[in-house]
């Protein structure tokens, strides 16, 4: 496993001591409790009125300026003490905001992981041994029938809805432009954006490339979403719809047109490794040798910081429980092994995009 220097030096010894692995265990012995009241500690408004106070305050003071009772207050308090996301002066017994306390409220990809986590999901996450024994999504049946959440994505409840395509939306996003500049420096005229989803990054391609025409490429239901999203939008008579479902090996890319360019957006992340060269190789079918294909991922053994691999690591388990049972955040060794064998190679990698993104430029071979 070829890990970046910094998840090289994290992963390869042991860093903690015997105390601070203990705590570390314990950590992970009480996870659901401490994630619930740090949670909440936020829905409340107690972290930031700790923030807001000039000189902290009070269990009674939180007490009347948040409606909670002194029980439900003291509670929450001394639990997070204990986490470590607010502090204590012994003498006067006012409480103030820890450093871990202010990037719960201010690191945006914080508060999107823990809507992500609580909405999408926390109870689902119950049946993950259920769907790493049997290959099945086995939490997304907290949510409805389908044999995965794509197909439910629209009938999603709301907040289930909003917290999912944030958490989708939020580490994309941050790459458009870098990426933009990587796939319009060979000036495609056509581009296929396969797994489009809403119609995002269709729009940030008709914006940035005046005469290129974009196709979005999605299961009929995401195809719907995006001509909602999309429509009367400027640039939008320049994008095309597809429906189409990928996971049937039956499904061909459309052959209606040449693609100068074809786009993965964190989307072979949602399917197992034999679906995935499947899906190459189908793209492979309408490639020449002057087009090019554009993944992009975040890949978890490309990440400049521990943290950013950890949240992507976690994000796997996601796709276990809850999304369709089989697939992960990828590394570089799984994912150039199938691109190989699906007929491609590998022209070029851009790495450190936006929130750890990687794109991989993809020919076919000679």
């Amino acid at each position: 496993m070829n890990l970046s220097p910094a998840l090289e030096k994290a992963y390869s010894k042991e860093r903690l001591s015997a105390r601070e692995a203990q705590r570390l265990a314990e950590w992970i012995a009480w996870g659901p409790v401490v994630f619930q009241a740090s949670r909440l500690m936020l829905k409340f408004g107690v972290l930031d009125l700790l923030r807001d106070s000039s000189n902290g305050l009070t269990i009674g003071e939180v007490a009347e300026q948040t409606g909670l009772t002194t029980y439900a207050v003291k509670c929450l308090m001394e639990a997070s003490l204990c986490i470590g996301t607010v502090l204590v002066d012994p003498e006067t017994e006012r409480f103030t905001l820890a450093k871990t306390g202010w990037f719960l409220i201010n690191d945006p990809a914080t508060r999107v992981n823990i809507d992500f986590n609580h909405d999408v999901n926390y109870e689902g996450m119950f049946h993950l041994e259920e769907a790493l024994t049997e290959g099945t999504p086995a939490g997304l049946r907290h949510f409805g029938p389908w044999p995965t959440i794509y197909e439910g994505l629209s009938q999603l409840p709301e907040e289930a809805k909003k917290s999912w395509f944030a958490f989708d939306h939020f580490y994309s996003d941050s790459s458009f432009r870098q990426a933009l500049e990587v796939v319009f420096a060979d000036k495609p005229k056509t581009l296929l954006d396969v797994g489009g989803n809403t119609g995002r990054w269709a729009l940030q391609c008709v914006a940035y490339d005046t005469e290129v025409g974009v196709t979005v490429m999605d299961l009929p239901g995401q195809v719907q979403m995006m001509r909602q999203q999309t429509a009367g939008k400027a640039g939008s008579e320049r994008i095309d719809a597809f429906a189409a479902d990928l996971l049937d090996p039956a499904t061909a890319f459309p052959t209606d047109k040449h693609y100068d360019a074809i786009w993965m957006s964190q989307f072979l992340d949602c399917f197992a490794e034999d679906e995935i060269r499947s899906i190459l190789q189908r793209a492979a079918r309408i490639m020449d040798a002057g087009t090019r294909l554009y993944i992009m991922e975040t890949l978890w053994d490309r990440q400049r910081f521990e943290t950013a691999a950890f949240c992507l690591t976690m994000t796997s388990l996601y796709f276990t429980a809850m999304a369709n049972g089989n697939s992960k955040m990828y590394n570089t060794d799984d994912l150039v092994r199938l691109i190989r064998e699906a007929g491609l190679e590998v022209e070029a990698i851009y790495d450190n995009l936006g929130q750890g993104h990687s794109i991989l430029k993809l020919r076919v071979k000679h």
